[in-house]
């Protein structure tokens, strides 16, 4: 039930592993009950705590999110997701290409006439074409373009997809929109074979290692929402 990339109707099932990772990052579990005729019931179990809470108010971020003026693109399932990270970007000033799949993408990229794409935002496990198949393909018509791979799957199931291999920069699900301004921009101001602000190494399986984006080091009055796990 849990299982990622399982088909439902036809199309990619992902809410729920989704929301399996974000339970159990925060310690809790998901107990369900189905009966024909009848319906599901999902219920969220999570740690109780006993001690009082002490919640600080947050700092209201007083800086603008970085913009620019690069040709990017945006390859995501999920359509709300997609339309999402488009406007985030548009609003910053980007012209900002986009596909619901690799396969569409691909095709995206050979007919764009303007300015090279200098980005890609794409999410990992797709149907038609995943977004590593499409990056690699992507590479050999734009050599220099950067990936920034999202996705809400745990580790281990984005790690079958070659994604969480050295030098790929992956960027966890949920995000805000700033966090995606913020990323999307260092990413483009990155030297090559040099580490970005705000970047760490995860090891994966003892042997390889990818660049995970961490939250609270992405720049001035940044929010502090970037959580492992989320939307795919």
């Amino acid at each position: 039930m849990f299982s990622a990339g399982l088909l439902i109707a036809g199309a990619c099932h992902t809410l729920l592993p989704t929301c399996q990772t974000i339970v159990q990052q925060s310690g809790g579990h998901i107990g369900l009950y189905s009966e024909p005729g009848k319906g599901t019931t999902f219920k969220i179990y999570f740690p109780r705590v006993d001690q009082a809470l002490d919640v600080a108010a947050g700092a209201i971020p007083t800086e603008r999110s970085p913009r620019g003026t690069e040709t990017l693109l945006v390859v995501e399932d999920d359509p709300s997701v997609r339309r999402l990270a488009r406007e985030v970007l548009e609003a910053q000033g980007y012209k900002v290409l986009s596909a619901p799949n690799g396969q569409d993408a691909l095709r995206v990229a050979r007919q764009h006439k303007g300015a090279p794409i200098r980005l890609a935002v794409t999410d990992v496990i797709m149907p038609v074409m995943g977004g590593r198949a499409m990056a690699e393909s992507l590479k050999t018509t734009y050599p220099d373009l950067r990936i920034l791979f999202t996705s809400g799957y745990t580790d281990d199931a984005i790690a079958r997809h070659g994604v969480l291999e050295a030098g790929v920069e992956f960027l966890p699900k949920p995000y805000t929109p700033r966090i995606l301004a913020w990323k999307v921009r260092q990413l483009l101001d990155l030297p090559r074979g040099r580490d970005a602000p705000g970047q760490t190494t995860m090891p994966v399986g003892g042997q390889k290692a990818a660049t995970v984006w961490q939250a609270g080091t992405v720049g001035p009055g940044e929010d502090n929402h970037f959580n492992r796990g989320g939307q795919t």
